[in-house]
């Protein structure tokens, strides 16, 4: 029987990132279903902290440390590690190892930035296919069937691989990161000869002074759309935020106007989020939106339309001004917590 293989990315703090949590939580029930044993590999400069982190939710975890990947293109350099442990994964070096080094029957990694070129490289090193993007993921004796949003977010499919082996991305905010029950095993684990993959160089680093924490991660998410007007208009929006302790968040329409940056735009081409309370001021809640924020615990809508089609699937929709409503919203807030 053969394993599944998680690869985990290394977030912004130098830690294991929450998407890669996410995906080791999905795969550990995926192991626990059908039987397979579950490995997850760290592939960095230093992969101590990440591989420990990365092992409160793994029964094993490998760390393959890799000094180009602090230098160079990280996805490129992982790639090529992780195909030199699946072509070595017959080898009676790795055998010894149990259950878990045998070769995947399905590789799981987050569907980021990073997590998408991992994917695609492993696919043309190992000829494995991918399924992109998914939202769950369920194993059947042919192997996993992908549970993928398509169209908008307006149907969902389910597809599966023809060879009953490959790679899957998944979508982020769609499991829950929870830690096993007890830690797993970390192990360092070396990969003979250089990545067959050509170096790719990171010529610079760009880090955004002053950034707000990532709103995917944010339990509240006060979010403006085009009915906010203006950047000035944003003001209300971020004070709300600030008051509740959550973050800013905006439609497409509020990002391609400048009024807000790019890294806040929530929806089918911004941030997929699932805060606890998600509060959308001035927002039509286009399928396009909806897609990035539909699975919020609560969604309280803010809107002088009654028909905007976001009444139909927030849990509460209040019609007025968005400014009047937002500032009576702003001053109770602030007289509770005075």
């Amino acid at each position: 029987m053969g394993s599944l293989w998680v690869v985990a990315e290394i977030g912004p703090d130098g830690g294991l990132a929450r998407i890669s949590a996410e995906t080791a939580t999905l795969a550990r029930e995926l192991g626990a279903g059908s039987g397979r044993a579950v490995l997850g590999i760290v592939v960095a400069a230093d992969p101590d902290r990440v591989a420990a982190e990365l092992a409160t939710y793994l029964p094993a975890v490998w760390g393959v440390a890799d000094p180009a990947a602090g230098d160079l293109a990280w996805s490129a350099v992982a790639a090529g590690r992780v195909a030199g442990l699946m072509a070595a994964a017959g080898a009676s070096s790795l055998a010894a190892a149990g259950a878990a080094a045998d070769a995947p029957d399905a590789i799981l990694v987050g569907a980021g930035p990073d997590g998408r070129d991992v994917a695609g490289a492993l696919s043309a090193l190992t000829g494995l296919g991918v399924l992109a993007n998914a939202t769950a993921v369920t194993w059947t004796d042919a192997g996993p069937v992908v549970e993928m949003s398509v169209f908008g977010g307006k149907f969902l499919t389910t597809s599966a691989f023809s060879g009953g082996r490959g790679i899957i991305t998944v979508r982020p905010n769609v499991v829950t990161a929870t830690p096993a029950g007890s830690t797993g095993t970390v192990e360092s684990r070396a990969v003979d000869g250089p990545t067959s993959l050509p170096a790719v160089r990171v010529v610079e680093r760009v880090s955004e002074a002053g950034a707000a924490a990532p709103i995917e991660e944010a339990r509240i998410i006060v979010s403006g759309g085009r009915g906010v007007g203006s950047a000035e208009g944003f003001a209300l929006v971020q004070a709300l935020a600030d008051e509740l302790g959550g973050a800013v968040g905006a439609t497409r329409a509020a990002v391609d106007s400048g009024w807000i940056g790019y890294s806040q735009q929530i929806g089918q081409t911004g941030k997929i989020v699932k805060p606890e309370l998600y509060l959308a001021m001035g927002i039509s809640g286009a399928i396009q939106h909806k897609v990035g924020m539909q699975t919020a615990g609560t969604i309280v809508a803010i809107n002088r339309d009654p028909d905007a089609p976001i009444a139909e699937f927030a849990d509460l929709m209040v019609v007025g001004d968005l400014f009047e409503v937002g500032t009576a919203v702003l001053d109770q807030l602030r007289s509770r917590s005075g």
